[in-house]
Parts: C-alpha cells; structure tokens; sequence
C-alpha cells in the first residue's frame, strides 16, 4: 500500500509525540526511583541497624506506633593482676525492646507502653568478672545470674501536652534517677546505678536487672525543670528470699509487693537543650529516697535476753533493727566546650546515707567525657570516671570489735575506689566496640581473700573490650 504525504507526515506526528511522552514518563520514574534510593542507606555501614528496614517493614510499623529494638551486647574481661582471681570471663546479654506509641496504633491520645526482655548469659558460668574480682562496684553493667528474664513493662499516659506524665507497671528506677549521660559512657556498673544504692537498698533495689512493681509520675513545670517522684516495691526478689536475689527471682515474673515501700524524688534542671538553645548544655539534680522496711543495725545485734552487743560476740542471735531507710544524692553533667565535631562535658554524682544501718555511708564519682577526639571520628567517645565509695562508720566500727575480740588475721574495711577509662569506638551505626581499663583499689572495701583469710584481696587491674550490636 502507498501512504499519502500527509499519512507519512501524522504518522511521524504522532510517533515523535509517542517517544517525547515516553521519555518524560521513564525520565520521571527514574527520577522517583533515584529520589527513593537516595534515602536508603548507601551500604549496611550507614544503616541504623544491621538488619536494616526490613524491606520497607520497620518503617511501616514505626508509622503504626510500633518501634522494635534488638541489641546484643559481647564482653571479655581479664583480671591481669590483684582480685581474686586472675583470669579471663565472657558475658553477653540480648535484649528485646517494644515501645508502642498508642497514639498512632489506635488513636489513644498521650498514651504509650514499653517491655524489655533480657537474655543474659556467660560463657564461664558464674565465674565472672565480678566473681573473679571480689569488689562492690561490678566491673560490668550487664552482669546478672543465667536466664531470660523480663525487666521492665509499662503503661505510660501523658497529659497537658506532656508537661505530665503517669507510668505504672514493672519499672527500674536505675534508668530515671541519677542518671547522667556523661558517665553513661562507662561499663562499671557503679556510674550508673551507684554502689551506694546497690549495697545499701534492700537486694539492690529496683533496678538493673531486677525491676519491681510501681509507679512514676514526671511534671514539666517548664522546659528546663522537671519534678519526678516514684512509688515502688522495697524489694525486687520476692518474699522471704535468703539467697542470691536474681535467684529468688529468676525469669522477673515475682512482681514482688514485699520490702516495704521504696519512694525516690528528684528535681531535675536542664539548660540549653531547646532546638534553639545556643549555650552549652546541662543538667542539675538533686535526690531524696526514703524506704520503709527494717534494715539491721551495722554494729550492733540482740543476744538471746534481747540485750544489745557487737556483732563480734559470739552472744548474739539476732539482728537489731532500725525502721526505715533514707539517703540524699545530686548530679552535675555540664558540657563545658564544644566545637562543630568535638565537645568535652563533666560529671559528678554524689550521695549520704545514715552509718548505723547501711554499708556504704557515702559515695561520690566523677568524670570526663570527650566526644570527637581524633579527626574525622565525631561520634567517638571517650570517658575517665572515677568512684570512691566510704565503709559506713558504724560497719568499720564492727570490724574494730571483731579485731580486739578475735585478734589477727581479723581487717577492717575502709573504702573502695574505682578508676575507668574506656573509648567507645562507632565503627557503624549499629556496632560499637568499647576497649576499656578498671584499676579498682580495695576491692569489698578491703576484705580477707576467701582462700587465704590471712591476707586480703588485691587491688585488681582489669582489661576488657565490650561489642555492641543493634540488629
């Protein structure tokens, strides 16, 4: 067949507007294409997590309220010299995290839930680096007896645009009061939840890694104060627990209403934490906890016609008991330079406790924590603690009756001090690896060595690395 010149020249018409329309619509679609991949990550080094998004999965549950969290946390100490033992341990724990904001879940204006579950472990049973040391302070914050358990589980309501907020359930109150972001950047368990709470608190009190039953209510009079106050189970393990308390308690399913009540109060002052702020940021606390229980006497005990003695004679059969418990605590983290890739920031903590009912009378800890150190590693931090916890008065006086009454090889506890470097390492988002040093003077506060009691044990030098995983 033979076209006309005006067929041919339709025909190249349309055939010209065919292939422009094409090529605005495939230049569009790669241009969607190239806008999408420019928001992935380039490669698994700069993903959030190691597993990523799921193919599109962790962000459509995070646009649903749903946020999960896995991390794994793998440490190796070795006990160089000192302690009780001069070996190497291994601890690990995996913890499991979901956090529902109920208000794009469902529609539940201010309210929100969370749960974690922890799987600790050790691949050298109970020997760990805090078995091998023999101090107050544990080496490591993760430490805890074998097991999966839950720790913390909670129902959160917010109200007045959040300037108040109401949680109740399974709380651990390690993770509200006297915190401070700057020692956060150290593996001994004391910069977190000190020492002086640990030994003084009934089974350590409500926190890492047993939480207990309560009640935590925050108030935001401003933006830079704010008021917490919370209501607790005194004691974590259960009733009638004569044993390790992570035993009484194995999987943190006791939801224990024993002990007594626990109340913990602190005002909290922040300043230039506003998206606006220009000066240097900080924060300011100030603490009070009181407990209800009966907590003995750290000197004095009841012989059998309820007389009062020393611990050191054989006399005695029972404790002798004070109602109630309290102690005072503040914190200071103040970033005192800063620069575009660098700051330096400073912590101090400190708390009193009465003598005659606790072993630790008073403790402080302090700091440094460097941001950006070397060049072109911003978000590596490296943080120096130091800890200094004091043997109560009346616990020393204890140890000076059982000395003239027993003689030698009887000691007398003093104080133990903990130093700390570590450098926390970002080599992704998701992976950190932490090598770090403890050099902890007077271990148990100066205390026979359990196989030589005519000695006591040494002041331990400790080198570990830890790694941590957010899948």
């Amino acid at each position: 067949m033979v076209m006309r010149g005006d067929q041919r020249s339709n025909i190249v018409r349309h055939g010209l507007v065919a292939l422009a329309a094409a090529t605005i619509l495939g230049t569009g679609v790669t241009g969607a294409a190239a806008a999408e991949k420019a928001k992935r990550p380039a490669s698994i080094w700069e993903q959030d997590a190691f597993s990523g998004d799921w193919n599109g999965v962790r962000t459509l549950l995070a646009d649903q309220g749903v946020t999960l969290t896995a991390q794994y946390i793998a440490e190796g100490f070795n006990v160089a010299s000192g302690g009780i033992y001069q070996r190497s341990s291994y601890e690990g724990r995996f913890e499991f995290s979901v956090d529902n904001d109920l208000e794009k879940f469902m529609g539940w204006r201010g309210a929100s839930t969370h749960l974690t579950v922890f799987n600790i472990h050790s691949g050298n049973g109970d020997k760990n680096v805090a078995y091998n040391v023999g101090n107050i302070a544990d080496p490591s914050n993760i430490d805890g007896h074998a097991t999966t358990r839950l720790f913390d589980a909670w129902f959160q309501q917010n109200f007045f645009d959040d300037r108040l907020s109401v949680r109740i359930g399974q709380l651990g109150v390690d993770l509200v009061s006297f915190t401070s972001e700057t020692s956060g950047g150290l593996i001994n368990g004391t910069f977190g939840w000190p020492s002086i709470f640990a030994a003084n608190m009934i089974n350590g009190g409500p926190a890492y890694p047993l939480a207990a039953p309560g009640i935590q209510v925050l108030v935001k009079p401003s933006e830079e104060l704010t008021v917490m106050a919370a209501l607790l189970s005194g004691d974590p393990a259960g009733p009638n627990c004569n044993e390790d308390a992570q035993i009484c308690n194995p999987h943190g399913t006791t939801f224990s209403f024993s002990g007594g009540t626990l109340v913990i109060g602190e005002l909290q002052y922040a300043i230039n934490h506003g998206t606006q702020a220009t000066g240097l940021p900080g924060v300011y606390k100030l603490g009070v906890w009181y407990e209800t229980a009966e907590f003995p006497d750290q000197r004095y005990g009841l012989n059998a016609s309820g007389a009062v003695v020393s611990l050191a004679d054989p006399a005695v059969v029972g404790p002798l008991n004070h109602h109630g418990n309290w102690g005072v605590f503040g914190v200071i983290d103040q970033t005192v330079w800063r620069t575009q890739e660098r700051s330096l920031s400073l912590f101090v903590r400190g708390s009193l406790s009465p003598s005659d009912r606790n072993l630790i009378s008073y403790y402080v800890d302090g700091g440094v924590g460097v941001k950006g150190l070397l060049p072109g590693r911003a978000k590596d931090v490296l943080t120096f603690g130091v800890a200094y916890a004091k043997i109560s008065p009346d616990a020393v006086a204890a140890d000076q009756d059982a000395l003239a009454a027993n003689g030698p090889p009887s000691f007398i506890r003093d104080h133990e001090v903990v130093f700390e470097v570590s450098y926390a390492l970002q080599l992704a988002p998701w992976w950190i690896v932490q090598p770090d040093f403890q050099y902890i003077i007077h271990p148990g506060g100066n205390v026979a060595h359990p196989d030589d009691p005519a000695v006591t044990v040494g002041d331990a030098a400790i080198f570990g690395v830890r790694s941590t995983f957010t899948f």
